[in-house]
Formats: C-alpha cells, structure tokens, sequence
C-alpha cells in the first residue's frame, strides 16, 4: 500500500505508511507522522521537541464487508517558542474522535438510505456513535440559520419533558424553518434572537403571536415597524377556555338533578367544531339537549361559533364591521364571561384585523408541538 492510496482512498494526506496487520477480521492500517510537518498546535511554530507519543485507533471507511482502522502514534510536542506542550493536530479526524473525516462523511452519505441501525451494523459501530455524527452535522449545518431575508416571523412557545420545560421558538413562515429557539418562555428567551436579529440588519414586515403581554411588548420594543398580528389559534383557544370555565360554573349552580345530568359530560362537545361531532355516538342530540336547557351556554356556545367566521372574510372593512358587531352583542348579553372576552377583543383590536393585511398565524409552529421528534432535550440553536 503506497502513501498515495492513503490519499485517494482514505483522504489522508501528509503521513507515510507503515505496515498493513489483520486481526480478528478487521485490517489495520499503521502509518506515521511525516517529521517534516510538525507543527506546534499553538503557534504553528517548527521549533519543536518531541515529549512522548501516544497510539490511537481511528475508525475508516470499510474495503467490503471488513472494517478498516488506521492506527497512528500521536506525537506530543514542545514548543520551543511558545512554551506549549501539545498533541500535534490530527489532520484527518476531529481531535476527540475515535473516528476519521471520511468515516463521517461516509456514514452521513448512508444515512440518505439507511436506518441509524442499518448503518452502525454496517460499520461496525455502537448505534450512538452514528447518532452523534447526524446531530453535530444538523448543528453545524442549521444552527445559526442565517436571519439577513427574514420578513414574516411566527414566535411562541412549547412545552417539551414531563418536567414542563419551555421552549420558545421563532419560526419562518416564509421557509418554514426553525430560526431560533431559546430556553424559557416569555421576553427575556428572546433577547439573543433580536441582538441577532439587529446584527442581521433583517427588515422583518410582521410578526405573529399570542396575545401574552410579554410577546407585545417585545415586538413592539426590537421591531416597532413590524406589525403585529395576533394568531387567531389562540383568540378561539382563550375563548374555549373561557367557555370551559362557563360550563363549569354553571354546572355548579344548577340545582336539578337531571339538568345536571345533561350537562356533564359535554365540555368536548362545545368545543368541537359542529362538522366534527358524532352522529353515531348522539353527540349532536347531546349538545343540543344541553344547550336548549341552559340559556347562558347556548349564547356562549352561539358567539364562540360565530366569532370563528371573523377569518373568513375578504376585506378588513368587512371583518371590522363584523367584530364590533360581535363584541357589541357579547357586551350586551348580560353574561360576565362573554363581556370580559369582548373587552379582551377591543383591546387588542387593531393586531387581530392585522390578519386582513398579513394573513399569517403560529399555526405551523402549534403543528410542531405534537411533533415531540423535532424538540428531544433541544438546546438553544443560537
């Protein structure tokens, strides 16, 4: 085997070959340092001295079905100049793999047609040995995405563990891709990503999110020129919590026995929208019984289906007429939760109309959170 195979088989360069052994199936490949290369890793300095060497085993591509090593003695050098005593820098591996550059490059080339298990079968490697060369390559490749062409953004957060961990994630509505994501939820997760962001000198148009105060001001603070668009998942979410609330409430105050009876049990039927619920299973004679008995619940159940075709008008003008509509009537029911709603509607009035001009919302994000593959023990891309 000649130090030119080294080159253009392994894609080592700048060592001599040694010998060639096989042991139990495996070939090994026993090179050296060429003495005219060595470098202090400090200060690239050829003033040195040798302190001692140490052998190591490093994984390579395969020659068919055998497994291949390359074993070097890794030399240990002081720096006459600097001072420093180091290993030499291994140019054809990273200096704490057991592993070279083309094994990786390899494995991830596998990884296109084959399973992680697949490959470290083939390879002759541990399963977690291919899963950490998968994830430093998505790191290096995707983590710090670049924010320059950024101008429609989505922001909210996950929850991901059972120890309620929060993530708060930035997403592209343009690409759909994950941007950032910073540990915690609420404004102070996000202030790496606007020091990025300002750095980037991105034009950012609008921004979807939640009504969550924190978000509002944030925006509002790093990007007072974008407009802010309240996501309308999260609108018709708060009004079913709402609602939830109501029936509970009123579950408690009635006193007969058989309208209690009709009642429980239907928190899911007012939440469904009424295309999805069961004929089979009466889930509509249900719905319908409980709300013919109950007055405040039926209004309630009523304007939480009307307040769902507020997106489904054309034009501003048109959804403007409508919401104040909606909220004059909600003032006017006399029931305490519809009237609190309506006053959180106008208050934040001009960010839910802001759909009509950026029709945009987080709901490719809130898809992501049954996804729990995207989100295992993430860290902060940033």
């Amino acid at each position: 085997m000649s130090t030119s195979l080294l080159y253009h088989g392994f894609g080592i360069r700048g060592y001599e070959y040694i010998r060639t052994t096989y042991e139990s199936g495996k070939v090994k490949f026993w090179i050296d340092e060429d003495r005219s290369r060595l470098r202090c890793a400090a200060c690239s300095s050829r003033s040195v001295l040798g302190r001692g060497k140490v052998l190591r085993e490093f994984k390579c591509i395969p020659i068919g079905a055998k497994q291949v090593s390359i074993m070097l003695s890794v030399r240990r050098l002081e720096c006459r100049d600097c001072g420093a005593i180091r290993q030499v820098r291994i140019r054809f591996a990273d200096e704490r793999r057991r592993y070279t550059k083309a094994f990786e490059r390899y494995a991830l080339e596998l990884s296109r047609h084959m399973t992680i298990k697949d490959i470290a079968m083939h390879l002759g490697v541990c399963w977690d040995v291919i899963k950490e060369i998968q994830k430093r390559y998505l790191h290096k490749r995707f983590g710090r995405p670049s924010l320059r062409n950024l101008r429609r953004i989505a922001i909210d957060e996950i929850c991901i563990g059972r120890g309620r961990r929060f993530l708060t994630v930035v997403l592209n509505l343009e690409t759909g891709a994950v941007v950032f994501v910073g540990d915690g939820r609420g404004a102070d997760s996000l202030r790496p990503f606007w020091s990025r962001l300002k750095r980037c000198r991105a034009a950012i148009e609008a921004v979807a999110t939640d009504m969550l105060p924190a978000y509002i001001k944030a925006v509002r603070t790093n990007l007072p020129e974008a407009t802010l668009v309240f996501d309308r998942f999260h609108i018709v979410k708060l009004f079913n919590e709402k609602l939830t609330d109501l029936r509970r409430d009123l579950y408690h105050e009635i006193t007969d026995k058989l309208h209690k009876d009709v009642i429980k049990g239907t928190r899911w039927l007012l939440l469904k929208n009424p295309e999805n619920l069961d004929d089979d299973k009466n889930e509509r004679q249900r719905l319908d019984e409980a709300l013919r008995i109950n007055s405040p619940l039926a209004t309630a159940y009523y304007m939480k289906e009307e307040i769902r075709r507020l997106w489904d008008f054309l034009d501003r003008e048109t959804a403007a007429i409508f919401l104040q509509d909606w909220m004059n009537r909600a003032l006017a029911s006399g029931i305490k939760m519809l009237h609190k709603f309506a006053k959180t509607l106008s208050k934040h009035r001009h960010g839910i109309l802001a759909y009509f001009d950026y029709p945009i919302s987080t709901g490719p994000l809130e898809g992501a959170r049954g996804r729990r593959s995207l989100f295992p023990g993430l860290r902060s891309v940033v």
